[in-house]
């Protein structure tokens, strides 16, 4: 059986690009119809004690209405300007995700995340909520707020963030698949292509081995 295609995509929770990015991913897969394996990356784009952005200053509001929200209506995603001040920093939510993960609920649990903040205007810096929206998505609440609290994940993260360095992520969405790399809000005719093309480098390098041997004497 082939191996499925696999699509790494760096993100960080606050940021609106990396939620618009969603649509267009979900419409390549449908369409190439491919067996596809998508894992959710961690990227702060501003890990403490860095200071994040708030809504009430200028570059928010202008970043929204010049890019955001025309974005988000050509792809119809209703998402809105938190008005969280200041905006969450989200290790804690990524310890999170990596509890998520190895319940086999990562992409169930980065969703929530995206729509908790985008629609909901909620606080993703919070244990309490991000507890109950662990649980919103089928986690335990008791494992899930004693491993945040106990910090039980926080070296999973911490590698997760130095994969990120060693692919030299700077952008989010950064979107890795085979030997593609996509910056930002991808189209889906971009996806689709990359996938396929994945695809066939997958089927070449397996028909060589079946042919040549692990040793490659042909």
């Amino acid at each position: 059986m082939a191996e499925p295609v696999k699509i790494k995509i760096w993100s960080d929770y606050v940021c609106p690009f990396c939620m618009l990015a969603e649509g267009p991913l979900e419409e390549a897969i449908d369409d190439v119809g491919a067996d596809v394996e998508v894992e959710w990356m961690p990227f702060e784009l501003r890990p403490h004690p860095q200071p994040t952005l708030r809504p009430e200053d200028d570059y928010l509001p202008h970043i929204w209405k010049t890019a955001v929200y025309p974005m988000a209506r050509r792809l119809g995603v209703e998402i809105r300007l938190p008005d969280v001040s200041p905006q969450p920093h989200t290790a804690l939510a990524f310890e999170g995700y990596q509890y998520a993960a190895e319940h086999g609920l990562g992409t169930a649990y980065t969703r929530r995340m995206f729509r908790a903040f985008f629609q909901e205007n909620q606080d993703l810096g919070q244990l309490d909520v991000l507890t109950t929206l662990a649980g919103e998505i089928g986690l335990d609440e008791a494992g899930f707020r004693t491993a945040l609290a106990q910090g039980s994940h926080r070296a999973k993260h911490q590698d997760a963030l130095r994969e990120a360095a060693a692919h030299q992520v700077q952008v989010v969405p950064t979107i890795l698949i085979g030997d593609t790399r996509i910056e930002g809000v991808p189209r889906a005719a971009q996806l689709r292509k990359a996938i396929l093309d994945a695809q066939a480098q997958q089927a070449e390098d397996a028909a060589y081995g079946a042919a040549c041997g692990i040793d490659g004497s042909c």
